[in-house]
């Protein structure tokens, strides 16, 4: 039997998340750049692609080398980057990739600019209110980072890009919309302030997996780039935005303790999962209070257990049980599923890779990811 935790990915339901994004990214008439920094994993992006390459959203750039190695070779580097890191984008570009970076104001352009040693394409950020990072889609940052591209042969603006990473703050629909509608507008106003100014803006690039689902429409934008939608999490399901037979990616654990005594209940199961392989995020706690650090799952069917994760320690998961009966049920060896609040981070723990099964968690692959920046 393979050793617990370990890192589970259900392919069929994979499969039907991509497939309901490109439907979704098609009935909008743009294109899907899937963000890879969840799955970071080759052959993810291809079910996305249904079997072959296109373009990527990365965070980082171990994630475009990566993937590169795998055949994709379009990439957008949605996080900024410094100038120590070009070297990396250029031996990208020499072996035929296409890499496109972000920056939000003149001084970050300039500095690319003097430290690029081949021509290199730019998004310029705007914030559409979340204020992560962008400059204001309205401001006079956004016209003066566009003229320090024009200072440097060297960059080529590409057009501009935008997140409204706020949008995970709800679950109303009406305000889902609201959000999505600011989002589209951010972009498409930058794009035209651009274009009027005289520069090419050929990339109107949006993303989130609410703000997508919930668009009124995207009429200006070009692209978008959701990712987490591919997997789904408690964080997702806890707002509405999926079912639970949409949620893809769990963690198999083992029981490895009965705690007889446990405050507040008849005792406690000891998982071997622990904040190593589950995350500390308690993202779906704001809609969903019970999910604490995961809610358990049967191990064969992934059929839901009235059960939580509410103590993490390192390498221990800790569940409490309302009843003695649950130690009859699940005996010390014991498996079971744990849905994760935030998948990107669970995903991001020491698992290494994918166990790939068709619902009954037995796995039929296994498929690398990598880490690290």
């Amino acid at each position: 039997m393979t050793t617990t935790p370990r890192l589970l990915l259900d392919r069929g339901r994979l499969e039907r998340n991509a497939a309901r994004l490109r439907a979704r990214c098609a009935a909008l008439g743009v294109t899907l750049r899937p963000h890879l920094k969840t799955a970071k994993c080759v052959e993810v992006a291809r079910v996305v692609h249904e079997g072959r390459t296109g373009p990527v959203t990365v965070s980082t750039l171990r994630e475009a080398e990566f993937l590169a190695e795998g055949g994709f070779a379009d990439f957008v580097l949605a996080t900024a980057i410094t100038p120590d890191r070009l070297p990396r984008v250029a031996a990208l570009q020499d072996r035929g990739a296409r890499v496109t970076v972000v920056a939000d104001d003149p001084i970050m352009v300039r500095v690319l600019g003097e430290a690029a040693a081949q021509p290199m394409d730019l998004l310029l950020e705007v914030d559409c209110g979340e204020h992560r990072s962008g400059t204001d889609p309205a401001g006079t940052t956004l016209l003066a980072a566009a003229e320090e591209i024009e200072r440097h042969p060297i960059l080529r603006l590409q057009g501009v890009l935008t997140h409204a990473g706020h949008s995970y703050g709800t679950d109303d629909p009406a305000r889902l919309a609201d959000l999505a509608e600011a989002e589209r507008a951010a972009a498409v106003h930058a794009a035209e302030r651009l274009r009027a100014r005289g520069h090419r803006c050929s990339v109107v690039s949006v993303g989130s997996t609410p703000t997508l689902l919930f668009a009124r429409h995207l009429q200006g934008v070009t692209e978008v780039r959701a990712g987490v939608s591919l997997f789904w999490d408690l964080a997702q399901l806890s707002r509405g935005m999926c079912g639970w037979d949409d949620l893809a990616l769990s963690v198999e654990a083992a029981v490895i303790g009965h705690q007889r005594t446990f405050p507040g209940a008849a005792g406690a199961l000891v998982l071997d999962a622990g904040a190593l392989a589950m995350s500390k995020d308690t993202g779906a706690n704001a809609f969903m209070p019970e999910a604490r650090f995961g809610i358990l799952a049967e191990a064969a069917t992934g059929e839901r257990l009235p059960l939580s994760v509410t103590v993490l320690h390192q390498e221990h998961g800790t569940v409490p049980v309302p009843d003695p009966g649950w130690f009859e049920r699940l005996p010390l060896g014991a498996r079971v599923r744990v849905l994760p609040n935030h998948a990107c981070l669970t995903a991001a723990g020491g698992h290494g890779g994918y166990d790939v099964h068709m619902g009954d968690g037995v796995p039929t692959a296994r498929w690398a990811r990598c880490d690290g920046w």
